[in-house]
């Protein structure tokens, strides 16, 4: 049998109930011995439990929870009886067809609490109102009563209507025909700011979607709380709305489509007063803004800080200005004490070097002496004399290429050793040196050769060497370049293949080689050119025999003189006639003295004779263009 120690609290804080016992055909067996002795478990109540808790503990009462609902349904009851309500003294006057244009606070008796009445009270105020004038109470007591909705109890049943829906009474309520909406001027509240505008926010503040407004303060609220006020209601969120005022109501509409219109006028109404609206509250807050005494005297106080800061800031520049040239002048300072240590350092060390120096020079001096001593001595290890000179060459070698750790080797292994093994160390010593000798003059060929060939290639590859192009390869480049002018589907490489296969020297040009030349040709002053197109006509003469119609034909008036100009036209002058020709075409009055006159420096007879040396020049050019394509 389940222990009496083990009872669990039941969550009103009471007697629970006890463990279940062992099924039919099972025994309960103790596993310990349980203490006689009750356990005390702390229990919470929760819920409905703990309001009754709560409930005792504070009235000294003990009460159960229907108690407490039902005390509440009789306070509720008793709170509805204790409503007063005003009597419209109108009400009877109300036409029921004009219901919309009514005050429905009014009508319900109302009119004190408007907006801030909850909906119990909205009940209980429409629940008298029926009570007292219905029309079947009306009717029993002798009353006159119109008829179907002409009476004026229609009157109440539509404010309850309105009133009763949320929505509907949203509406209603954001239309309130006695809600102010003017907004003070700024006379107004020149003097007395506070008394003027905090009633005026405090009204606007129930027209918020944010529970919580922030109050217009007093002259001594903190900058904080009035950026807190400004920021709020400069980004103001209303839930006013003007579909109460809509003219058409679309469930009157007779189709869908005269609905949807409806509906597009009543949006484009309420949309235009929104804005109204928003703009109002604008225009308030701008207005209070502007007049806040609090807002100038933080201005002020600004501006004020703003100048300190500066102050403090070019105080601060100035100070650290000083500080900076102070420091630079104790760097300057330093640096002149670290390059005097520094030169004096130097100098010193210059000096170490120097004795150094001479120390050394004193010894290989001393060890190349002994040396020669030491050989001499041994008659340079040979009674052959020629064989002796070709020694003493040779130990000459020596004392110049050795350094002084090997001469001192040297010196020493030919003082502790007999002449043979003096002249094998001697000889050692002569063929490392020699072959030293030989891999820096390999190595010094090597360079020449490599910066020989790299100059070759970049001569080569220049194309400008006069000696890669003969007369008759640039005559014939000079052909190539006119007979296949810009534009031609691959130019340099035509004019390569042409060149390699009419050139009599056997050279072999490249597109790159040709471009090369052809640039550093444009390079050349027009007297140069001039000369080449010379050779050219000279070459045609010799090897065709054919004499221009120019030379032949009976000199005219013009020309008189030789086909030659006194002084070379150059590039700028033969791109003047150019461009000359081509604007005074044949037909032209006085042509040439026109052209003339485009060309500075350049008379009539000049410009003319250039004219025909160009055309001699194009009928040569043509006539081996003809011979070349058929020969």
């Amino acid at each position: 049998a389940p222990a009496p120690g083990n009872r669990r609290a039941g969550p009103s804080g009471g007697g629970g109930r006890m463990l279940r016992g062992a099924p039919e055909g099972q025994a309960t067996a103790v596993a310990r011995p349980l203490s006689t002795a009750s356990v005390l478990c702390h229990v919470e109540p929760v819920g409905r439990w703990f309001e009754a808790f709560i409930k005792r503990r504070n009235m000294h009462v003990s009460a159960s929870f229907q108690e407490l609902e039902d005390e509440k349904e009789l306070s509720e009851e008793s709170g509805d009886e204790e409503l007063q309500l005003e009597e419209f003294p109108m009400l009877k006057t109300l036409d029921p067809k004009d219901w919309k244009n009514q005050d429905h606070y009014l009508v319900l008796g109302l009119g004190h609490m408007r907006y801030k009445a909850s909906q119990k009270q909205i009940k209980a105020a429409h629940k008298a109102m029926v009570l007292k004038h219905h029309p079947d109470k009306r009717k029993a007591a002798g009353e006159h009563i119109g008829e179907g909705d002409n009476d004026y109890f229609t009157c109440i049943t539509k404010a309850y209507e309105i009133l009763s829906d949320p929505m509907k009474r949203r509406a209603f309520n954001s239309v309130d025909p006695t809600f102010d909406n003017t907004v003070p001027s700024k006379s107004e509240a020149k003097e007395n700011f506070f008394e003027v505008f905090s009633p005026v926010f405090e009204r606007n503040a129930r027209w918020s979607n944010i529970k919580n407004v922030p109050k217009l303060g007093d002259a001594d609220s903190s900058f904080e709380e009035v950026d807190a006020f400004y920021s709020f209601w400069y980004n103001f969120d209303s839930w006013r709305e003007f579909s109460y005022l809509d003219e058409e109501e679309k469930e009157k509409a007779e189709c869908r489509d005269e609905r949807r219109w409806i509906e597009k006028q009543n949006r484009a109404t309420r949309a235009q007063r929104k804005k109204e609206e928003m703009n109002r509250i604008r225009t308030l807050v701008d207005t209070a803004y502007s007049c806040d005494p609090r807002i100038k005297k933080f201005k002020e106080e600004e501006k004020a800080k703003k100048e300190a800061e500066k102050k403090a800031k070019v105080d601060a520049k100035r100070k650290e200005q000083e500080e900076k040239e102070k420091q630079r002048q104790a760097e300057l300072e330093a640096a002149r004490l670290a390059k005097e240590k520094e030169e004096e350092e130097t100098r010193q060390q210059a000096l170490l070097m120097k004795k150094e120096k001479d120390m050394q020079k004193k010894a290989i001096k001393k060890e190349r002496q002994k040396l020669r001593t030491i050989c001499k001595n041994w008659n340079y290890f040979s009674d052959n004399e020629a064989e002796c000179v070709k020694m003493m060459e040779e130990v000459e070698k020596l004392c110049d290429r050795l350094e002084l750790a090997s001469l001192q080797c040297l010196n020493e292994a030919l003082t502790s050793t007999t002449r043979e093994e003096g002249k094998t160390a001697v000889v050692k010593q002569i063929e490392e040196v020699n072959e030293q000798m030989r891999k820096e003059r390999e190595e010094a060929d090597a360079r020449l050769r490599q910066a020989t060939k790299s100059s070759e290639k970049s001569t080569g590859g220049s194309g400008g060497s006069s000696k890669n192009w003969p007369e008759d390869d640039l005559q014939l480049l000079i052909k190539a370049v006119n007979l296949f002018p810009a534009g031609t589907n691959s130019r340099w490489e035509v004019i390569a293949n042409y060149m390699n296969l009419h050139s009599t020297t056997g050279i072999k040009r490249t597109a790159k080689d040709v471009i090369n030349k052809a640039k550093s040709l444009q390079k050349l002053d027009p007297h140069q050119k001039d000369d080449i197109n010379k050779k050219a006509f000279d070459k045609f003469k010799k090897e065709h025999g054919v004499v221009p119609q120019a030379e032949i034909a009976a000199p005219s008036e013009r020309f008189e003189v030789p086909l030659t100009d006194s002084s070379p036209w150059t590039t700028e002058e033969q791109k003047l006639l150019e461009q000359a020709l081509k604007t005074y075409p044949v037909n032209t009055p006085e042509r040439w003295e026109k052209i003339a006159a485009s060309v500075p420096g350049r008379s009539k007879k000049d410009c003319m004779k250039r004219y025909k040396v160009g055309q001699m020049l194009f009928l040569v050019l043509l006539s081996e263009y003809i011979h070349v394509v058929r020969p």
